[in-house]
């Protein structure tokens, strides 16, 4: 338990490029249980033990990352690494917080279509499934305690836990974040100390002491509002996107497969409002039933590796892109690797290039807005409603887990399974009461599982 003496009374030292540069690279090969567990893992190392930015900070940017289309982990952290040290920092940030990711989840697709399934995959990914739930469940605790400071913001997260799918009316996550925006702006004009984000100034500063970017740090110049850097941005990006989708459309015409993988994976990318649960549907009916891509099997598949592996749960698209490119045969049948690899690729940049856009054009506006109630008492709204919609993806996540044959007209069917109860529980008990790092839970859960198929399961 922390006390008042042990919290520090000056800020931390200055954060060289270097050490922020060691700090991503490393949260690239561990930000495992999806946006949840990442943004709830970051909130503990840069706001808690690092303390290079304050909660008040760290939530206004988390709230325009929930309003904005695409993967919302990734997002966040480019916007602390733009906010820390400039355009260099945040694109940094952004590449390396996927490219483990990429390379480890491209070597996997490689594996998983070549070589078919292995008996031990399937006792790794049973201890890892749990733990990913146990995870989640964690992560809703951890920022629903940060952010929902009073009953109006937990009656908004509960009123999106029951309006979202599965365990709820079925609306779509837009509308429950637009219906959340709207009571924010009325609630900023009726009741503005509810809709303060973190719960007001100077919160983080007496539970985890003065930060580098505090409350009331002023706004690097860098990331002050300008026109011509707006028009700069959107430049660059818009001729990068468009360059490239250009070469591809030169070489391999409309209708080629690498063609129209940049073409869906762009539309994807302003559809995943509310993250990649969001638009998984759009993939597999674009992936499996449009285009052919890869079968029903495969894509599910493609999402318990993408559940495993480090990085935004988006990068499942670059699984998609993989398969797709191998059973295509782009670049024909004696490059098969090499064609999947294209799709892989061609499949991540489309995907990822508007989130550093949304960021870096929309970034200084959002700071501005840091001490202007009409603009952030929206965002703080969205937040607890997505609190609610983290909760019942975790219900769904142990729903799924313990009653893996079970089906939305059957939902309790089929084997209980006891023993993920158990890897769960002791999974959440080590992260909430043990503060056992992430990757030591998933290597144990990933262990359990194994022992469990070979020589208790059978």
């Amino acid at each position: 338990m922390t006390t008042q003496i042990d919290i520090p009374t000056t800020p931390p030292s200055p954060v060289s490029f270097g050490e922020a540069f060691r700090y991503w690279l490393k949260l690239g090969f561990i930000s495992f249980g999806g946006p949840a567990g990442q943004i709830s893992m970051m909130h503990h190392d840069l706001v808690e033990k690092r303390r290079w930015i304050s909660e008040h900070r760290f939530l206004h940017a988390l709230n325009y990352c929930m309003v904005l289309p695409g993967p919302e982990a990734i997002q966040l952290a480019i916007y602390i690494g733009w906010l820390m040290h400039g355009v260099l920092g945040g694109i940094i940030a952004g590449i390396l917080f996927f490219l483990p990711a990429l390379v480890l989840l491209t070597s996997l697709s490689w594996i998983y279509i070549a070589f078919g399934d292995l008996p031990v995959v399937a006792g790794v990914l049973y201890g890892i499934k749990p733990a990913v739930t146990a995870i989640v469940v964690f992560a809703a605790y951890r920022i629903g305690s940060k952010a929902l400071k009073n009953g109006v913001l937990w009656a908004l997260a509960a009123a999106a836990f029951v309006a979202i799918a599965p365990f709820g009316l079925d609306l779509p996550f837009p509308a429950i974040v637009l219906a959340a925006a709207i009571l924010g702006v009325i609630g900023g004009r009726l009741a503005p100390d509810m809709f303060k984000a973190g719960g007001g100034h100077g919160a983080s500063n007496k539970t985890h002491g003065p930060a580098l970017i505090d409350d009331h740090t002023p706004v690097p110049d860098h990331a002050r509002f300008r026109w011509s850097r707006v028009v700069t941005f959107l430049v660059v990006g818009l001729a990068l996107g468009i360059g490239v989708f250009a070469v591809l459309l030169a070489l391999y015409g409309w209708q080629g497969t690498l063609t129209q993988m940049g073409w869906f994976f762009t539309k994807a990318a302003f559809l995943t409002i509310g993250g990649a649960y969001a638009v998984l549907p759009y993939v597999y009916q674009g992936g499996v039933e449009h285009y052919g891509w890869l079968t029903g099997p495969q894509m599910i598949d493609g999402l318990a590796l993408g559940e495993t592996t480090p990085g935004p749960l988006i990068m499942v698209v670059t699984y998609v892109g993989f398969i797709g490119g191998w059973t295509k045969q782009v670049f024909g049948a004696d490059l098969l690797a090499l064609g999947g690899i294209a799709g892989a690729l061609v499949a991540t940049f489309f995907t990822f290039l508007p989130s550093f856009l949304f960021i870096l054009v929309g970034g200084p506006m959002i700071e501005a807005s840091r001490h202007d109630i009409k603009l952030a008492a929206p965002l703080t709204a969205v937040t607890a409603a997505v609190v609610g919609v983290i909760i019942n993806l975790a219900v769904f996540f142990a729903w799924h887990v313990l009653w893996p044959q079970a089906s939305a007209a059957a939902p309790f069917t089929g084997r209980f399974e006891w023993f993920a109860v158990i890897v769960g529980i002791a999974a959440f008990l080590a992260l909430w009461r043990f503060k056992i790092d992430i990757m030591k839970v998933i290597g144990a859960c990933a262990g359990l599982g194994l022992i469990y198929k070979f020589f208790i399961a059978g």
